[in-house]
């Protein structure tokens, strides 16, 4: 996807630099339900503090995170490692609906972008910046635009408009010249909005969720 969308991206002057600034913003590999936790573990933290719960979770389930694991675990030894009594309940809500559900890369390959989002905030705990993150990160939906993360908001602004404020409805004027690979843009957006200011960008804006 990544080369394919180079030539589209190199259209817009802006990008072209980043493609020759940076490689795309990636995470490890994650499974399905592992980033979807990950995105619960973030929602409403620093960075740090996201960081360094997310560990201790990870430590505490052995770093074996499952739904059979975290349905099994201790809800203390879970608020011990960092998590509120809601989040607790959040991810505990999303191993009932892997448990229910197929929301693996195979199972969701023939869905759209919106029965995603649908069936995914039907989790309780679970936003639209959440189904989000998930389509862009576990499905690697090519057109993804996440303007309900912060980062993508900012860099967008630093990139275009010298920091000014741009309103969504700009931002999404501006990404119309990505289509249709406007989620390897916003890659490149937080490949450079890290190293700009030094972020985490494992930690993005969830206020929505």
């Amino acid at each position: 996807m990544i080369d394919e969308a180079e030539p589209v991206l190199r259209e817009d002057p802006v990008m072209d630099r980043l493609v020759d600034t940076h490689d795309p913003y990636v995470e490890p590999d994650w499974t399905e339900y592992e980033r979807l936790c990950i995105s619960i573990i973030n929602q409403q933290l620093s960075t740090a503090s996201a960081a360094a719960v997310r560990e201790r979770v990870f430590d505490a389930l052995e770093d074996e995170v499952t739904p059979e694991t975290v349905l099994a675990a201790n809800d203390q030894a879970l608020r011990d490692a960092g998590l509120s009594r809601s989040k607790v309940n959040y991810i505990r809500n999303a191993a009932h609906a892997f448990q229910e559900q197929d929301f693996t890369r195979a199972g969701l390959a023939d869905v759209d972008n919106d029965e995603v989002v649908d069936r995914l905030t039907e989790i309780k705990g679970i936003g639209e910046w959440t189904a989000r993150m998930y389509l862009l990160f576990v499905l690697e939906r090519p057109d993804i635009l996440p303007l309900g993360d912060l980062a993508v908001r900012r860099g967008i602004e630093q990139l275009y408009s010298n920091g000014d404020e741009l309103t969504r409805a700009e931002m999404r004027d501006i990404a119309e010249d990505w289509r249709p690979y406007r989620s390897v843009a916003t890659r490149y957006i937080w490949a450079e909005y890290e190293a700009d200011s030094s972020i985490d960008l494992a930690n993005v804006d969830a206020r929505n969720d």
